[in-house]
């Protein structure tokens, strides 16, 4: 029969995840890479200047006096890489959190109810899904007011629809499992089998979907920033980008001033890549299926090895 997912859940908490994230190489490179950037970003303004302060001449290549060279504007190029990390990552993890909360709250109580409630709310997050996500969020961040809190906002509005539409299809399969109608029998409310019987059965799904928005979250924060429809005035990677441009970095050579930056998003998109692509391999079924097989194979050609009698032709 089917088992409680409160029960399985509770072999799957937060050191059930560590212990894996440490025996799998992709997601332990992943959250080592991740690790530095997020070190970077709470401890790293301090050990910088003022990224605004003007320090040297425009367009200094990289020195001792400054590692990464100055911006157009005579700025330090590595305190703004720095401290543009703090904002980047932080819009990023919100964003990404936040954008798949707002799925599951809509797609799961879709699939959940069903009837009329699923075919509201399978029509809103239609009709975002079939508006192009990329020109409505330049729309929507051309008419508010500039700053990380608008990108944020419109990030989530423009990015939740997806997460929603498969966790529905999730929760439709779950509610016709056993334990879902023991809850229903017992008496539970809607919202305790929600939350305490569904959601946990989704874990390994909910956490590929946060590291995969957050992903898309940065790289869309860095190309909205770069066509100028954020705070230009801010300190973050997309401002970098963006000042870069306008001071015609190409053009002149200048690499230093937008090559850092672009090294340091792909960076954290490989290393939120790379940790999805280790949470997949750790929580699949049939990938730990074909990992225990090949493991039982090589296992057994070892001992087909070692028991093979060695012939002599001495004499």
């Amino acid at each position: 029969g089917d088992v409680s997912a409160a029960d399985t859940a509770r072999g799957t908490g937060l050191a059930a995840w560590w212990n894996a994230i440490r025996r799998d190489r992709k997601a332990s490179a992943g959250a080592v890479l991740l690790g530095v950037f997020v070190l970077v970003a709470v401890c790293g303004p301090w050990l910088v200047g003022d990224p605004r302060a003007l320090v040297g001449i425009p367009l200094q290549p990289p020195s001792a006096a400054h590692w990464l060279g100055t911006t157009g504007q005579g700025q330090d190029v590595l305190a703004q890489l720095v401290v543009g990390t703090r904002i980047s990552l932080a819009i990023g993890f919100v964003v990404g959190l936040a954008v798949v909360l707002l799925g599951a709250l809509v797609g799961v109580t879709a699939g959940y109810f069903g009837g009329r409630v699923d075919a509201l709310l399978s029509l809103l997050f239609n009709v975002f899904l079939v508006i192009p996500g990329l020109p409505l969020a330049i729309v929507i961040a051309a008419y508010l007011p500039s700053g990380p809190t608008t990108l944020a906002v419109v990030l989530i509005v423009t990015g939740w629809a997806w997460n929603a539409r498969v966790l529905r299809a999730q929760a439709l399969s779950q509610r016709q499992r056993d334990f879902v109608a023991a809850a229903v029998v017992a008496g539970e409310s809607d919202f305790r089998i929600i939350t305490r019987e569904i959601l946990p059965t989704m874990t390994s799904l909910l956490v590929a979907q946060v590291i995969g928005s957050t992903t898309y979250a940065i790289g869309a924060q860095v190309g909205l920033e770069f066509l100028g429809l954020g705070d230009v005035s801010a300190v973050t990677w997309g401002t970098n980008l963006y000042w870069a441009q306008n001071d015609s970095a190409l053009l002149t050579g200048a690499w230093w001033t937008f090559a850092p930056t672009g090294l340091c998003v792909a960076l954290v998109g490989f290393g939120l890549t790379m940790l999805n692509s280790g949470f997949d391999e750790i929580t699949n079924p049939r990938l730990q299926l074909e990992r225990a097989w090949r493991g039982f194979l090589a296992a057994r050609g070892r001992r087909a090895t070692r028991s093979t009698p060695v012939v002599s032709d001495r004499g």
